[in-house]
């Protein structure tokens, strides 16, 4: 009966080490002979928003389209604030004369300098509120803060649309970027500029790519850390959203 306790706690040993082995292996080696994945992403992009509530009468760029900077992307029907403002320059115009009158009549001392303020004071919340409207005015037409594509429009012409609701989706694919995970082994030999070629799915063709940054850490449980790299040209064909393998491998030594 010894004999076989002692052969089966051996066993169980024996068990125990390679468990314990199995579970000291490096994260990053499971990492390394796995297919290293990567998509395509913009390298801007942005969601336009409305800042004020009013009827779309024109979204002139459409979906898929390209657009250069400063492109009118949105138009709204705004009427009713170009009305506010003409108000708001009447009432300065009319603000205005009567402090530039008294002005006069102080000078003959036939006013009060209360008086006499107070005008002032009248002049320079007209000038205010014309400032104001002008400023909404302005809010009347969205342009595109830098040239890319429309993704996609999320209202319509004719629709009126509130102070913060979401209306086209744009993106900057003159550069198209990869984030993809590696080993935290590569950082050996890894650097900004590294060349590497990736195969993507939708196209089966390989591109030329460089490694753009380098994570600022390291996760210490996968032993990993995340890259982003751009290709290396302009393709007409590669739009964001694909996917493919990145074809890095280490140097041999």
């Amino acid at each position: 009966m010894k004999r076989v306790c002692t052969g089966l706690g051996i066993l169980l040993a024996s068990v125990t080490w390679q468990t314990s082995a199995v579970t000291l292996a490096p994260a990053g080696a499971a990492l390394e002979s796995r297919e290293i994945r990567a998509q395509l992403a913009p390298r801007r992009y942005t969601t336009l928003a409305a800042e004020i509530g009013a009827k779309i009468n024109r979204l002139p760029v459409a979906e898929g389209a390209a657009f250069k900077q400063g492109q009118l992307l949105v138009q709204f029907d705004c009427a009713l604030q170009q009305a506010q403002l003409a108000k708001a320059e009447a009432a300065l115009m009319a603000a205005d004369t009567n402090w530039k009158g008294n002005q006069k009549l102080a000078q003959l001392n036939s006013v009060g300098q209360v008086e006499l303020d107070m005008s002032k004071a009248e002049t320079l919340k007209a000038q205010a509120e014309v400032s104001a409207n002008r400023t909404l005015l302005g809010k009347c037409q969205i342009t595109a803060p830098f040239a890319g594509r429309v993704a996609e429009q999320k209202a319509r012409e004719q629709q009126y649309v509130q102070p913060g609701q979401a209306l086209v989706e744009i993106i900057d694919d003159s550069a198209l970027e990869l984030e993809f995970i590696v080993p935290s082994r590569w950082l050996s030999w890894l650097r900004s500029g590294t060349a590497f070629q990736v195969s993507i799915d939708e196209t089966g063709k390989t591109y030329p790519a460089k490694v753009q940054r380098i994570g600022a850490r390291v996760d210490p449980v996968s032993q990993s850390v995340k890259l982003t790299a751009v290709v290396d040209g302009r393709y007409s064909e590669l739009i964001a959203g694909m996917s493919g393998k990145v074809l890095m491998t280490p140097p041999q030594k």
